[in-house]
């Protein structure tokens, strides 16, 4: 299916303006994102399991060859002491995102503070067992994870390897490309260097518009991403009064050129 690009959610109030028009209902703003769109990110399933209902509903909104991404309950990534039940809680409710035709991927993100340790190996295990066959990609938050080792065991298992963009503190996963699964995943977290640590609001860190040079490191990573996976996604999460459109707009016709 080659490279897809979308952004990270779309459902941001501080979006109307900079992106949907004042006078459009918000139930309307999914319609109008996949008017240029072929694919979107959810994020909002990482706070609450879907209900079947909800993603029904989203995936009548979008035109056939939409595909959504779909991030993995905290409760699987974060809190990690039952997954079992919430993960067959969390198939059940995207199932009408698979029966549409419209399902790419569940997003895996963990914490930085899921370290590469044997204990946390096995879990990646389980998740793979749980989810059985469904495309899973993995994002790790913590640096110590980008080993051979890693790469070789994501493959075994056939899970993706979430590639990043973001600022390259020496804790934090560099800019690699580097596709372990079926999906390759490409998320722009931007690079807000000054916010990253230090915010008040959650939005500062993912404040930051992406200059052409800064795209354009990516163009020969992403192309040689869909030289080794049948599908290649990338977001962008720089999600502040849309400027995740206008980075998906310019990497856009940077694969263009």
């Amino acid at each position: 299916m080659g490279v897809l690009i979308g952004t990270s959610g779309f459902s941001y109030d501080d979006w109307v303006g900079p992106v949907y028009p004042a006078e459009l209902p918000k139930e309307d703003w999914l319609r109008y994102y996949s008017a240029e769109f072929v694919t979107c990110e959810l994020n909002f399933t990482f706070y609450r399991i879907p209900s079947p209902t909800t993603l029904a509903a989203m995936a009548g909104k979008v035109p056939e060859g939409f595909l959504f991404a779909v991030k993995a309950y905290q409760g699987i990534t974060h809190e990690r002491e039952n997954p079992t039940p919430q993960i067959e809680q969390f198939v059940d409710g995207i199932g009408p995102l698979m029966d549409a035709g419209k399902f790419a991927c569940i997003l895996v993100q963990f914490p930085n503070s899921f370290r590469a340790d044997p204990v946390n190996r096995e879990y990646m295990k389980r998740l793979r067992d749980g989810f059985q066959e469904l495309p899973v990609v993995v994002e790790f938050r913590s640096r110590d994870w980008i080993t051979q080792q890693t790469f070789d065991e994501l493959r075994a298992l056939g899970l993706g390897f979430c590639c990043v963009d973001q600022p390259q503190f020496k804790s934090l996963v560099p800019p690699l490309a580097v596709a372990t699964g079926p999906v390759a995943y490409v998320r722009f977290h931007g690079r807000n260097y000054a916010k990253w640590w230090q915010h008040e609001q959650a939005w500062e860190r993912y404040d930051y518009t992406y200059r052409d040079d800064e795209l354009a490191e990516w163009v020969p990573k992403i192309r040689a991403l869909d030289a080794e996976a049948p599908l290649t996604l990338v977001y962008m999460n720089n999600h502040w009064q849309g400027q995740a459109v206008g980075a998906a707009r310019q990497l856009r016709m940077l694969m263009e050129t």
